[in-house]
């Protein structure tokens, strides 16, 4: 390999998981804000309550299998006016994004871009959703890795236009972007939460466990992985 290309690769990326480990949230808090906006406080609590069994199922689900989980989930999309439903995503970065962030989340970004890093993001959340919060950590559309819905005839199907981010197809698409970017993920780091991160975590030459389940925390500490413990400024106050 030349000395010219060499000179321009890129020192390294890093790779972070969004829901558990940028901020405290997951994608079913994105669509009880859409299935329950406009309604009272009484009509709300009818809707959760009317819900329960089935968040039991999918609460189970997803300690099985996370990408089935997602799959599962996103089925409740089915049939939503995507005209209506895409606007929605900048309300739901305001009122139930941003105050869930990490503040040691943003220090690390803003650690990593100062030593000339890339920051990319890597969720199973749907795409449209993480745009404000990618635009608010100045993160490019094209460095964020995230699943798309199908849609209709202008709604969503329900299903996704590809398999969901999660376990292996997490690291896979990782090390797509790397090879098409001309990274190498031996300089890089990734951030992850859950066991559902485990392969992306050790794609790279640096793993960092965020807020880690005991399981989780041993396995990093067995492997050598930094732990950090992160929380929202909601959570500190």
């Amino acid at each position: 390999m030349s000395d010219a290309h060499e000179g321009n690769r890129a020192p390294g990326a890093a790779f972070f998981d969004v829901d558990g480990t940028l901020m405290h949230t997951n994608i079913t808090q994105y669509y009880v804000h859409i299935a329950t906006r406009g309604l009272s406080s009484l009509q709300r609590c009818l809707w959760m309550l009317g819900v329960g069994p089935q968040a039991i199922y999918y609460l189970l689900l997803d300690k099985l299998n996370r990408g089935a989980f997602n799959r599962a989930f996103y089925r409740n999309y089915r049939g939503l006016d995507a005209a209506l439903v895409r606007p929605l995503a900048e309300e739901i970065f305001t009122t139930v994004m941003q105050p869930r962030l990490y503040p040691e989340a943003l220090a690390a970004i803003a650690a990593h871009r100062a030593r000339g890093e890339r920051v990319v993001l890597v969720t199973g959340s749907i795409d449209f959703l993480i745009a404000p919060l990618a635009r608010h950590l100045g993160v490019r559309a094209a460095d964020t890795l995230a699943v798309t819905l199908a849609e209709e005839n202008g709604r969503f199907t329900g299903e996704l236009t590809g398999p969901p981010l999660s376990d292996e197809e997490k690291a896979r698409a990782v090390r797509a972007y790397a090879a098409r970017e001309g990274l190498d993920l031996a300089a890089g780091t990734a951030y992850g939460d859950s066991g559902a991160d485990l392969p992306m975590l050790a794609a790279v030459g640096h793993a960092v466990v965020v807020n880690p389940k005991p399981k989780l925390a041993r396995l990093a500490r067995a492997r050598g992985w930094r732990i950090e413990s992160w929380a929202a400024e909601a959570a500190k106050a």
